[in-house]
């Protein structure tokens, strides 16, 4: 009895292409088409008109006028000048430090919390993802402004300080690297905590209780074990913790001192104090392609590694 033949593996049904097709769309609407724009603008010149920008495309001449210095002009500030010694290279720099450090401390910190959740008696962990996410019910502005007063020389943990006798003035806490590293820490923390979390709550602990049963200390257990596993939570939760603290503006501007001048402060700048908006938006594209391209490398390997490992 012959049995009725399904749908073919290459035509799809129309409830997956559905479901594939609304997440291309939403990335078309709000990153494709946005970053062509930005694209467009970066090789423009500023017009004298009302139009701000000068049109790429002469139809008279025929001429496509492509403005690349808005980019040489990042790498070299001058055309005889040195390679790569540049305000805007300088800060693509911090920027990347300073995101990597966040990324890194948010994971030292991040990883026990999600951790104990997912070790926590079922009935709990809800009530304690809520504390995780309980800061998001708040203004990100109070929360940064919260950590002025916090670090201030008035502040709370000066006057604790001087009132357990461990220092006799005020230190110099805010408008610091460390100021600034603590409040990315702190807005960035529960993106770390969640993607760790949802690695952690599936991993299967009896295996935990064969490494101990072979003779594994819980550390050895842990470290073998436990961290191999939850890689996938680790490199996502790293990804959107360090991805947005690259560009990040508002932090470093509130608690980062003047040497602290990371690139989104820079592309702020450029747009809206030198009103030059053709290189602002160089300099997000090279941003863009500074995380975009690492990251497709990187999944592209880890994609025909998985593969290699399946055949």
């Amino acid at each position: 009895m012959s049995t009725p033949a399904g749908p073919s593996p290459l035509l799809p049904m129309p409830g997956r292409r559905f479901v594939i097709a609304v997440p291309f769309a939403w990335l078309t609407l709000f990153f494709l088409l946005p970053f062509l724009i930005l694209l467009y603008i970066s090789f423009v010149d500023m017009g004298d008109g009302i139009d701000p920008f000068r049109p790429l495309w002469d139809a008279t001449t025929g001429v496509l006028h492509l403005k690349y210095e808005n980019y040489w002009s990042i790498f070299k500030a001058e055309w005889d000048g040195p390679l790569f010694r540049t305000l805007y290279v300088e800060a693509y720099v911090r920027s990347l430090l300073y995101a990597s450090v966040t990324a890194t401390l948010c994971l030292l910190i991040g990883y026990p919390f999600a951790y104990f959740i997912a070790r926590s008696p079922a009935a709990v962990r809800p009530a304690l993802l809520l504390m995780v996410m309980l800061p998001f019910w708040t203004s990100f502005l109070l929360r940064v402004y919260a950590w002025k007063g916090i670090l201030a020389d008035a502040g709370v943990v000066n006057r604790l300080l001087m009132a357990l006798g461990l220092t006799s003035e005020p230190l110099p806490l805010l408008y610091t690297n460390v100021s600034m590293l603590v409040g990315m820490t702190y807005v960035y923390l529960p993106f770390m905590v969640l993607p760790l979390y949802a690695t952690l709550v599936k991993l299967d602990w009896r295996l935990l209780e064969a490494a101990y049963d072979l003779g594994a200390t819980p550390w050895r257990a842990f470290w073998l074990v436990t961290v191999p596993l939850s890689k996938a939570g680790i490199i996502a939760g790293f990804m959107l913790v360090f991805i947005p603290s690259v560009g990040e503006f508002v932090i470093p501007s509130l608690l980062g001192g003047p040497e602290n001048l990371m690139i989104g402060r820079v592309v702020w700048d450029e747009m809206f104090t030198a009103n030059n908006w053709p290189r602002a938006a160089a300099l997000a594209v090279v941003m863009i392609g500074l995380i975009v391209v690492p990251l497709s490398l990187y999944y592209r390997y880890s994609g025909e590694r998985a593969a290699a490992g399946a055949h």
